[in-house]
C-alpha cells in the first residue's frame, strides 16, 4: 500500500497540541492515544523508508565511478522530496485526529466483541 504523502494535511513543523482533543478518541486516555499514534508513526516511517529505498535503487549505479555517485541528480531530487515531507509522527497525529487510524482495544476478547 503506497501512501500519498504529498496530499497530507500534517504540519511540517512542530506545533503545540491540545492533549484533551487527542485523548478524546480513546475515552480520555492520553496514553492509549499516544500508543496508537506511535504505532502508526512506525508504520508510516517504515513505508516511507521502503519507498525511498526502492526509488533510489532505480538509479543505483552498477559501476564504481566516484563522479557518478556525486552527480546523480535524480537521487538528489528524490532525497530532497522525502526530506521536505512532514515527519511520520506528524502524519500519524493528523490521521489520528481525522479518525483515519483504527484503534483496537486488546483487552476486549473476540468473544466479548460479538
Amino acid at each position: 500500500m503506497s501512501m500519498n504523502y504529498k496530499n497530507t494535511n500534517a504540519d511540517r513543523t512542530t506545533i503545540t497540541r491540545d492533549l484533551e482533543s487527542i485523548s478524546d478518541r480513546a475515552d480520555g486516555n492520553i496514553y492509549e492515544s499516544l500508543i496508537a499514534i506511535s504505532k502508526r508513526s512506525n508504520q508510516i516511517g517504515a513505508e516511507m523508508r521502503e519507498e525511498l529505498t526502492s526509488k533510489l535503487a532505480e538509479f543505483a549505479s552498477t559501476t564504481d565511478n566516484l563522479e557518478e555517485i556525486f552527480e546523480n541528480r535524480e537521487q538528489i531530487e528524490i532525497s530532497k522530496f522525502y526530506e521536505s515531507l512532514p515527519k511520520p509522527v506528524a502524519i500519524a497525529i493528523q490521521e489520528y485526529i481525522e479518525g483515519k487510524v483504527y484503534v483496537r482495544d486488546s483487552r476486549v476478547t473476540t468473544e466479548e466483541a460479538k
